[in-house]
């Protein structure tokens, strides 16, 4: 590049030959005195060796040369000044190039170097050449760095030591240097060239932002050093980073044309810090929805506290993704879980605080309550320390009163928890490498429709995805894979959970969990569990199972929908409510089992594949669907397939409501399960009440509440064998469970007939 001869700029000052009167023996600057008329200055007309040239007596201490003209300086433009000069007589002066520099408004730039390197003449005669460079950028064989600041300057040359001798000066070259700088075509432009200095120091905003004003649709050259900005910086340009930067936590960087993590890690040198960064920018600019990992695996020695990433922002929710990576986590104490245990005290008018918390300010907001009464799942969603409470994510079933409870934080990968409100956050083809070393991603307090899709959740050490308040509110968990730390376990030591839901109206779509302690403890209601597979079996044999997936919420509406539920069961409770009792609140309904299939391999012999729990008295259930599935057990045979566990309290089966339990397909399950349920009953002599049991079919211990149909299959007859037509009628819930129907005929008579009968009142 040479700006003469590509825009035509006048660099080299005219020749001494045209007059002295635009040559200055100050600074250069307009009102400064001359040499035109000095008595000590002459042109001369014919030297033997500069033709025409100017002698000059030296006779002040700096004795100044400048051209009056301002030389224009451009950015990324870089000037020789080119000066020779001989002794003719007298004390020998030393030499060396100066210059103005001349600012906006005509006002000298402070601060900069305006003296070239200086050269003693050691003869009479001898030709010596004075050269200094001077341009905008700190580069090696720049003489004069004179910053962008700098807009033109008045140049020449400093005669100094002792007075008295006479040179002569040949006339002034200016040149255009560049060339020697950048290369002769370029597309980028340098960041230094705008006076960037990479010395980790320096606050180089100003110059990263005129770089990147000056490109013109050219690439921004970031070259080798470290370079502070002290001051959010966004990038419209491309931008490629030999060098690196730093910031405050608090300042972003934003690279509008290369908003991706390869450059994020070019551009700060460390790839946890140019996650935080990248994510900030995500956050901070609204040019992009999305962050691409580009395929990295990222390490991570320990969680990244999202939040603490963007410290000025708390909420935040318009949709935005990261997508196509990998994070790995690395051994690090970083990882270790926090502890505590404090007395607090619990009171169902507060079901969602604990009070008179001991040593609040030492419990981790995001940590595990446990402790007697507390179900599953249930987090520190708050703390107020002022006020010694502390916030929870459920309720808790039977912890009135104090007591001590334990809490346990665990340590994410991607820990959002600092923020109070995060929506439309989506995760998609990340996998996240937990190595049994952490956990993967915790959510924060508040939120919507979060989205996690063909993510990897390998082996977490506790948990693969939490939510600690309401942020799962429409999440979406799609083709999703979960994969134990714990697989080499027995199914009754895993502690490991895919993931929990406190809120509504999630959609679980074609997952796969692997022997986790759990797939998932789901509260709410409005949920859809659709094509999954989760299993969680062991190597033992007759060995019990556990529930794999756990309904907290019993008036659920939900639809469980084209599952494969391997070697565990699904349980339903109400573990997360502060009145357990039945009052007058709605009971154990809406829930929808369809098309699904239930294997077991080697299970015992009282595994059941559908738990309904009540951590209260008086329930029961109205309205539950469970059809079209498939029961088999291979490697032994099960009782049957359902079961109230009344370890706490039993359900009230003179209560059931609207069940339907039918054309389901059993194997190697000794006993079916049905409602309404048709079976064939004998008599082989007369009776007017034929006593027809139903116990063993119907779900849950009910009663044989309903008959529905009795049909007699060929005639029936008296004690004498003739045909009787006689009519009946029918009392329900008889014998000691309840399970067994009369039927009563209007005279003693034999055969066989067809008896329908329901669990339920069917509206």
């Amino acid at each position: 590049m040479n700006k003469a001869i590509t825009d035509g700029l006048v660099l080299t000052p005219p020749p001494f030959a045209n007059g002295l009167d635009v040559w200055s023996r100050g600074d250069g600057t307009p009102g400064t005195a001359t040499y035109d008329g000095f008595a000590s200055a002459a042109y001369v007309p014919a030297d033997q060796d500069f033709g025409g040239c100017l002698e000059l007596q030296k006779t002040e201490n700096i004795q100044s040369l400048r051209y009056m003209g301002e030389t224009p300086l451009l950015p990324g433009c870089y000037l020789q000044i080119k000066v020779r000069v001989k002794a003719i007589s007298g004390n020998l002066p030393t030499v060396r190039v100066g210059g103005f520099a001349g600012g906006a408004g005509g006002v000298a730039v402070a601060g900069v170097t305006t003296q070239g390197a200086a050269a003693t003449l050691t003869g009479y005669g001898e030709v010596v050449e004075i050269t200094a460079i001077v341009g905008g950028g700190a580069r090696t064989g720049v003489d004069l760095n004179w910053g962008r600041e700098a807009l033109y300057g008045h140049f020449g040359i400093d005669l100094t030591g002792a007075n008295g001798g006479v040179v002569r000066i040949d006339d002034v070259q200016i040149g255009d240097v560049t060339s020697a700088f950048l290369r002769t075509m370029m597309d980028w432009v340098d960041v230094k060239d705008f006076g960037a200095v990479g010395d980790g120091v320096t606050d180089n905003t100003a110059a990263f932002e005129a770089a990147d004003a000056a490109a013109g649709g050219r690439e921004v050259l970031v070259s080798d050093g470290v370079y502070h900005l002290a001051n959010n910086v966004t990038f419209e340009s491309r931008v490629r980073f030999q060098g690196t930067v730093t910031m405050p936590a608090e300042k972003y960087l934003a690279l509008s044309q290369n908003f991706d993590f390869d450059h994020y890690a070019a551009a700060f040198g460390d790839e946890e810090l140019a996650l935080r960064k990248a994510f900030q920018a995500l956050l901070k600019q609204s040019s992009h929805e999305s962050l691409d990992l580009c395929g990295r695996s990222i390490g991570l020695r320990g969680p990244i506290d999202m939040q603490a990433a963007v410290p000025d922002v708390t909420s935040f929710t318009a949709r935005r993704v990261i997508r196509n990576g990998q994070l790995d986590a690395i051994a690090d104490p970083a990882w270790a879980t926090g502890t505590a245990s404090s007395a607090a005290t619990y009171a169902t008018s507060q079901p969602y605080t604990l009070s008179n918390v001991t040593n609040v300010a030492n419990i981790e907001v995001g940590s595990l309550v446990q402790g007697n009464g507390v179900g599953r799942e249930v987090y520190v969603t708050s703390k107020n320390v002022g006020a010694q409470t502390l916030t929870l994510s459920q309720q808790l079933y039977d912890a009135v009163g104090t007591q001590t409870y334990s809490f346990k934080r665990f340590r994410y990968m991607l820990d959002f928890s600092g923020f109070q409100k995060l929506s439309q956050f989506n995760i998609s083809d990340v996998d996240m490498k937990a190595d049994g070393l952490a956990s993967c991603v915790m959510l924060p307090p508040a939120g919507l429709i979060w989205h996690l899709r063909d993510c990897f959740f390998n082996q977490p050490l506790d948990r693969a995805v939490t939510s600690i308040g309401l942020a799962c509110q429409g999440m979406m968990i799609d083709r999703c894979q979960f994969i134990s730390n714990e697989q080499a376990l027995a199914a009754t030591e895993r502690a490991s959970i895919g993931f929990n839901i406190n809120a509504n109206d999630s959609k679980i779509r074609d997952n796969r969990c692997i022997r986790m302690g759990a797939f998932a403890v789901i509260h709410g209601s409005g949920h859809m569990l659709l094509g999954n597979h989760w299993f969680h079996g062991d190597n033992l044999s007759g060995a019990p199972r556990v529930a794999g997936l756990i309904l907290t919420k019993p008036s659920s509406k939900i639809v469980i929908n084209g599952n494969y539920s391997d070697n565990n069961y699904i349980e339903w409770n109400n573990e997360h409510d502060a009145l357990p009792n039945f009052s007058s609140e709605l009971s154990f309904g809406a829930l929808s089992i369809v098309g699904n299939i239930f294997t077991a391999i080697g299970a015992a012999s009282y595994f059941r594949f559908i738990v309904i729990k009540p951590y209260g008295a008086g329930h029961f259930i109205n309205g539950l669907n469970v059809s079209g599935n498939t029961f088999k057990v291979t490697n032994g045979n099960i009782d049957r397939v359902d079961k109230v566990d009344d370890s706490v309290a039993a359900l009230d089966a003179g209560r059931f409501r609207n069940i339907n339990w039918t054309g389901n397909t059993y194997h190697a399950v000794n006993q079916w399960t049905q409602s309404p349920v048709m079976l064939s009953f004998s008599e082989t002599s007369a009776a007017e009440t034929w006593r027809c049991d139903f116990t063993d079919w119907l779900p849950f211990g009910g009663r044989a509440r309903n008959v529905t149909d009795v049909t007699p299959v060929g005639a029936l007859r008296n004690a004498g064998n003739v045909k009787q037509f006689v009519t009946h009628y029918t009392d329900p819930e008889e014998g000691a469970s309840k399970g067994a129907v009369d039927v009563i005929w209007g005279t003693a008579v034999k055969g066989r007939v067809n008896v329908t009968a329901r669990v339920d009142n069917p509206y």
